[in-house]
C-alpha cells in the first residue's frame, strides 16, 4: 500500500480551495428590458381603456360609502339599480280584456279577478280640454304567475344548454380523433381537423347566434346550434390534447397483441383520459347554461329573450327576478358538477 508523502514526513496535507458556488441572478438586463416594455405597453393600453377614470370613480365611490364624500356617480348609479331591481316581481297582473278566449270559470291556480280604478286623461269633445276620467278595469291577478313564467324560461334555457352540450360531444369526438397527432390518419387530415377546431373556438357564441337567428328564425334552435358549435371546438381541442399525452405503454402492449386503433383507444386511452373528459364536459355544460342567457339576448330563446324584453320595457323588477333565477340555477349546477367531478374524477 502506498503511503502519502505528507503522512510519511509528518507534514500537514495541503488544503484544496473549496469550489466557488453562487446563486444565479433571478433576472438580467434582458429581463428588465422586457418587463419595462410590458409595463409601458400595459400603461398605454390602460390609458386607452380609461383605467385611470375607473380608479378615480371607484375611489370616489369608496369615499362616499364611508362618509368622507357627499356623493359619487358610481354609488348613485348602483343605488338606482338596486332600487329598480328590488323587490323582485313575483306576481303577474293581466287585463282581462286583453286575454283572448278568457274563461271566468277556469281560472289559473291561486288566481283571482280584481276590479281596479284607473285615472286616464281624455279629451272632452265639447270643451276640447283634457279631463281626468275614472275607468274601471278587471284584472287577472296571479300571485305566483311571473315566478312560474321565469321557471319555465329557465327550464328552456337549461334544455338548450344540455342539448348543445350533447351535440358538441358528438361533433367533437371525430374532431378530437383526427386532431390527435398519434391517431390522425395523415398530416392533411390532422391539419384540417385542427383548423376546424380553431375556427369553431374563434367564433363567439353571440356572433354565431346572430347569423343563426337569421337562418332559423327567433327561438331556441339558433341558441342550441350556436352553443354547440363553439363548445365542439373547445372539447375537440382538449380531448385531442389528452389523447396525445396519454401513457404510451398500455397502447404499445395492446398493439403488440394485434389490437386495432379503435380497440387501443377503447381499452388503453379512454380509461386514462375519462376523468379529464368528464371535467371538461361538465365545465362546458355549466358554461352553456350561462351563455344560453347571453345568446337569448339576440332572440335565440331561453331566459335571455325574456330578460331583453323586460329590460327594453323598463320592467326592472322583472329583471331582478330573472337575475335571481339565473344565479340560483348556476349555483345549483355548480354544486352538482362538483359532486360529479369528485365521484368520477
Amino acid at each position: 500500500m502506498t503511503v502519502p508523502a505528507s503522512l510519511a514526513t509528518g507534514a500537514p496535507a495541503p488544503v484544496r480551495p473549496a469550489a466557488q458556488w453562487a446563486l444565479p441572478r433571478p433576472f438580467g438586463l434582458r429581463t428588465l428590458l422586457v418587463l419595462a416594455l410590458v409595463l409601458a405597453g400595459g400603461l398605454w393600453a390602460g390609458q386607452r381603456v380609461e383605467l385611470g377614470r375607473m380608479l378615480s370613480l371607484t375611489g370616489e365611490g369608496v369615499l362616499a360609502a364611508v362618509g368622507l364624500r357627499e356623493q359619487s356617480q358610481v354609488l348613485n348609479g348602483l343605488g338606482t339599480i338596486a332600487r329598480s331591481l328590488f323587490p323582485p316581481q313575483i306576481s303577474e297582473r293581466t287585463e282581462v280584456a286583453r286575454i283572448e278566449g278568457f274563461d271566468r270559470q277556469r281560472l289559473p291556480w291561486f288566481s283571482h279577478i280584481e276590479t281596479v280604478e284607473m285615472h286616464e286623461p281624455r279629451l272632452n269633445p265639447q270643451t276640447l280640454a283634457m279631463e281626468d276620467r275614472v275607468v274601471r278595469q278587471e284584472v287577472l291577478v296571479e300571485p305566483l304567475g311571473y315566478l312560474w313564467h321565469v321557471a319555465a324560461k329557465m327550464l328552456e334555457t337549461f334544455e338548450i344548454a344540455v342539448w348543445a352540450t350533447l351535440i358538441a360531444i358528438v361533433l367533437s369526438a371525430p374532431l378530437a380523433w383526427c386532431s390527435a397527432r398519434n391517431y390522425a390518419p395523415n398530416r392533411l387530415v390532422y391539419g384540417a381537423a385542427r383548423a376546424v377546431v380553431g375556427l369553431l373556438r374563434a367564433v363567439p357564441e353571440l356572433v354565431s347566434a346572430l347569423f343563426l337567428v337569421l337562418a332559423y328564425g327567433f327561438g331556441p334552435i339558433a341558441g342550441v346550434l350556436a352553443l354547440a358549435l363553439h363548445a365542439a371546438g373547445f372539447l375537440g381541442k382538449f380531448y385531442a390534447e389528452d389523447i396525445e399525452t396519454a401513457d404510451d405503454r398500455p397502447q404499445e402492449a395492446l398493439r403488440a397483441i394485434g389490437a386495432g386503433p379503435l380497440a387501443v383507444m377503447r381499452f388503453a386511452v379512454l380509461p386514462q383520459v375519462m376523468p379529464g373528459f368528464i371535467a371538461y364536459t361538465l365545465y362546458v355544460l355549466d358554461r352553456n347554461v350561462r351563455m344560453a342567457t347571453v345568446v337569448g339576448l339576440v332572440g335565440a330563446g331561453g331566459i335571455g329573450q325574456e330578460l331583453k324584453g323586460r329590460y327594453d320595457m323598463y320592467n326592472y323588477a322583472h329583471v331582478g327576478t330573472i337575475l335571481i333565477a339565473i344565479f340560483l340555477t348556476v349555483l345549483v349546477l355548480d354544486r352538482v358538477a362538483a359532486r360529479l367531478r369528485s365521484r368520477y374524477g
